[in-house]
C-alpha cells in the first residue's frame, strides 16, 4: 500500500469513532486544553503587542508625517506656481509695456527722422535756388557786358562807314558806352 491510501483508511476509520457534532467542534471536551490555548493566546498577543506594535505605530506615524509633508510640500509648490504664474503675467504685461513703448519711439524717430529730410530738402532746394538765380544774375552780367562791347564795336563800324572816315577807336569807345549806359539806366 502507499501512503496516500493508508491516510485514506484512517481518515475513515477516525469519522466512525469520534462522532462529534455542534459546540464539541468549536470547543475542546478538555478544558485543559482551553487554558493553554488561552495562555498561548496571550502569549502571542503580548509578544505582538511589546514587538510588533511599537513598529507598526512608528510605520503609521512616518506614512502620516511622509503624507503630511507631501501635502504641504503639494501647497507649497501650489502658491509657488501662483507666484511664477503672477510674475509671468506681470512680465508678460511689461514686456507689452516695452513693446509698445518702443513702437512709439520708433514712430517718433521716424516723424523726427522725415521732418528733418524734409527741412534739408527744402533748405537744399532753396540753397540751389539762389545759386541758380546767382548764376543767372552773373550770367546776365556778363551777357550785358559782351552786348554792351558788340553793340560799341557795331556802332563804331557803322559810325564810321557812315562818315567815311576812321575816327578814334578809343574816344569813340567810351562815347558809346556812356550812351549805352545811359540807355541802360533809363529802361531799368
Amino acid at each position: 500500500m502507499n501512503l496516500f491510501t493508508t491516510l485514506i483508511l484512517a481518515a475513515e476509520d477516525g469519522e466512525h469513532a469520534d462522532e462529534t457534532s455542534g459546540i464539541d467542534l468549536l470547543l475542546p471536551r478538555d478544558v485543559n486544553e482551553i487554558i493553554v490555548g488561552v495562555i498561548a493566546f496571550v502569549i502571542v498577543f503580548g509578544f505582538i503587542w511589546k514587538v510588533a506594535s511599537p513598529a507598526l505605530n512608528e510605520m503609521l506615524e512616518n506614512r502620516q508625517k511622509r503624507i503630511k509633508d507631501d501635502l504641504e510640500a503639494a501647497q507649497a509648490e501650489k502658491a509657488e506656481a501662483a507666484a511664477l504664474k503672477e510674475d509671468y503675467a506681470a512680465q508678460l504685461s511689461g514686456a507689452r509695456e516695452e513693446a509698445t513703448r518702443i513702437v512709439e519711439e520708433a514712430r517718433q524717430a521716424g516723424e523726427s527722422a522725415r521732418a528733418d529730410i524734409v527741412s534739408r530738402a527744402e533748405g537744399e532746394a532753396e540753397a540751389i535756388k539762389t545759386r541758380a538765380n546767382q548764376e543767372l544774375e552773373s550770367e546776365k552780367e556778363r551777357a550785358m557786358t559782351a552786348m554792351r562791347g558788340e553793340v560799341a564795336g557795331l556802332s563804331l563800324d557803322v559810325a564810321e562807314k557812315i562818315v567815311g572816315q576812321n575816327l578814334d577807336r578809343s574816344g569813340q569807345q567810351a562815347l558809346v558806352d556812356q550812351f549805352i549806359d545811359e540807355l541802360g539806366g533809363s529802361e531799368g
